[in-house]
């Protein structure tokens, strides 16, 4: 559900902080002038739910022209965004740059109680100093950390980067009000992947890629599904000509009919292998991915696909 939006005028107020008067109007290329522009397009932009591109301009507003009023909109934008953590960060900053008087200053200590029962924190190790940590790729600071990374609830993906190394990421589950732990350990490029005890790539095992396997095998199913598909319709049509034909012999029927039967059976097989197999094999091709979660399983009719892409 859309959350009611009053976004702060901008320009009046950036003008009574970087005008020497407030009557006065600022000089076309002025930064404030700009800063105006961008924010009113952040307010079109919202106003449309196209959140994302409201959110860059809102922060490319308070990059040009910093004003604490503009935070209100950037924490009402990452609030639409779901990104609980961010929204909550900022709409603290909002309450101490603005101050005392600051507007909406009951809406969002509301809100901020709301957001605090949306986050969890991560204790955040890496094996070598100074890697850059992203939470959902977005940049959170350098190791070590002086404390947990405060982020949204839900499963967050975590990726280390450092120059020389080869980047690492993971994925964690996080409850609100708890503290999960990641430790993550990059490994020089160069110096080939430290491989896990007993763990191995999906869809590979033994050096064999099981997934380029799977679909040169499903194909030769599936090309053996219509040759035999198009056997048995040619002997059904066969035996279709014979029972119309006269003279025939109850032999020649049953041996055709025999014929039609059973290429219809083998049809049928080979078709179950091919949904099978491209199943298990559409399975491997997208768990490749951490960030897939994927659910493939042969039904009664069909093949059945669910999951969730992040």
């Amino acid at each position: 559900m859309t959350r009611w939006f009053a976004p702060i005028v901008l320009g009046a107020a950036l003008l009574g902080l970087a005008a020497p008067t407030a009557l006065a109007d600022p000089p076309a290329a002025s930064p404030v002038k700009e800063a105006t522009k961008h924010f009113h397009r952040g307010v079109a932009l919202y106003s449309e739910a196209d959140y994302r591109g409201a959110l860059t301009e809102f922060k490319r507003a308070y990059e040009i022209a910093p004003n604490a009023n503009v935070l209100y909109n950037v924490g009402e934008t990452y609030y639409q965004l779901q990104n609980y953590a961010a929204a909550l960060a900022v709409f603290e900053r909002y309450l101490t740059e603005a101050g005392t008087n600051a507007p909406h200053r009951r809406e969002v200590e509301q809100t901020l109680e709301t957001l605090r029962t949306r986050v969890g924190s991560v204790q955040i190790t890496t094996n070598v100093p100074d890697c850059e940590i992203t939470v959902d790729d977005d940049l959170v600071g350098k190791t070590p950390f002086g404390a947990p990374v405060v982020v949204s609830v839900g499963r967050r993906k975590i990726t280390a980067m450092h120059t020389g190394r080869a980047p690492e990421i993971r994925f964690v589950e996080v409850s609100a009000g708890d503290t999960a732990e990641v430790a993550l350990s990059l490994t020089p490029l160069g110096s080939g992947a430290v491989a896990r005890p007993g763990v191995t790539a999906p869809g590979e095992t033994g050096g064999v890629d099981l997934v380029r396997v799977g679909w040169v095998t499903t194909g030769a199913l599936a090309a053996g599904t219509v040759a035999t598909g198009i056997w048995a319709y040619v002997a059904s049509r066969q035996l279709q000509d014979a029972r119309h034909t006269f003279p025939t012999t109850g032999g020649e029927l049953d041996s055709k009919a025999s014929r039609a039967r059973t290429l219809g059976i083998v049809a049928d097989v080979v078709g179950a292998a091919t949904m099978v197999a491209g199943a298990i094999t559409l399975k491997l091709t997208l768990s490749r991915s951490p960030s897939h979660e994927v659910h493939v399983a042969v039904v009664p009719g069909g093949i059945q696909l669910a999951g969730a892409f992040r």
